[in-house]
């Protein structure tokens, strides 16, 4: 791609979800993210209906009676995309690839968190934090997170959805939104994490009680079974591994299906374990609307 190219598609990108944020979006994201801010202001003592997560134990245990924390409200949050450009973010069934879908899913999420007035930062990664652009404000930055996602050349093909978390959680120092953008589709490999670092399902635990974090799985609807094409190679875009298959077989067909099935359903036992908010968007449909009732049921649940 030109840098021609590159502008123009960015630009495309930039009028296409500043409209999905001004006919859908308006309303959906925003203030029910508005959490605890992190800023101590106070000691007091313990009101029943208070949230028992503020109780001091320490002073507590000194005075014999209970007290909180108190938090001074945060005007603003920092929005962070965590965006997969691993090599598995390069294929498309359709006319564009997960990894195209991603920029407009990040610039949805990017332009809305502005309207909000929360700063945007961006985390790109594939086996390893390939680039962070801290939180800002502005157009033109956000314009610059757009054309990072769509044109950054990693530097590996990987992918390491823990290794990013705890990027992240070790960069940010005030609590977040941290949207992670991925497929998920080397995240449940049956190797063990090395003995100094937590498995996937502990590491989203982790992030989501530190901060705000929601997983938005991006998922290719040919993931989920294959064509009746006859003989044909599958390459794994991520180690370069060569799959020959005969999908014209009924069986084979079949067993790819409940193989992807089955693979589906250990993801969203992990995520449901991990307690953490999660939505799958097709990169073949539309998002918009989809987007707008995860964030007003999340926004429901939470006021319930």
């Amino acid at each position: 791609m030109t840098l021609s190219e590159l502008l123009e598609t960015v630009r495309r990108v930039e009028i296409k979800t500043n409209r999905l944020v001004n006919d859908t979006m308006v309303g959906a994201y925003l203030s029910h993210f508005k959490g605890r801010g992190m800023d101590f202001e106070e000691l007091r003592d313990y009101i029943p209906g208070d949230d028992v997560r503020d109780i001091d134990w320490n002073v507590t245990y000194r005075m014999g009676r209970p007290f909180v924390k108190r938090y001074r409200e945060e005007r603003e949050l920092g929005a962070i995309l965590a965006v997969d450009i691993s090599g598995s973010s390069g294929f498309g069934s359709g006319p564009r690839s997960k990894r195209e879908f991603a920029a407009e899913v990040a610039a949805t999420l990017a332009f809305s968190a502005a309207r909000n007035s929360d700063k945007v930062g961006l985390l790109l990664f594939s086996d390893r934090a390939e680039l962070y652009l801290p939180p800002r404000k502005g157009r033109s930055h956000i314009l610059r997170l757009i054309r990072e996602v769509l044109a950054f050349e990693p530097s590996h093909r990987g992918t390491d959805i823990p290794g990013a978390l705890a990027f992240l959680n070790r960069v940010l120092h005030r609590r977040s939104i941290i949207f992670l953008l991925t497929d998920f589709l080397h995240s449940l490999t049956p190797q063990s994490p090395p003995a100094n670092r937590r498995d996937l399902t502990q590491e989203i635990g982790l992030t989501n009680a530190r901060h705000d974090l929601v997983c938005v799985h991006l998922h290719d609807p040919r993931e989920d079974g294959l064509a009746d094409c006859g003989l044909m190679t599958i390459e794994d875009a991520e180690t370069g591994e060569l799959i020959e298959l005969d999908s014209g077989r009924e069986t084979v067909r079949r067993a790819y299906g409940e193989v992807n099935a089955a693979r589906l359903a250990a993801l969203d036992r992990a995520l449901t374990q991990a307690g953490v908010d999660t939505l799958r968007l097709n990169t073949a449909e539309p998002f918009a609307h989809q987007l707008q009732r995860f964030f007003e049921t999340r926004r429901g649940r939470r006021r319930g």
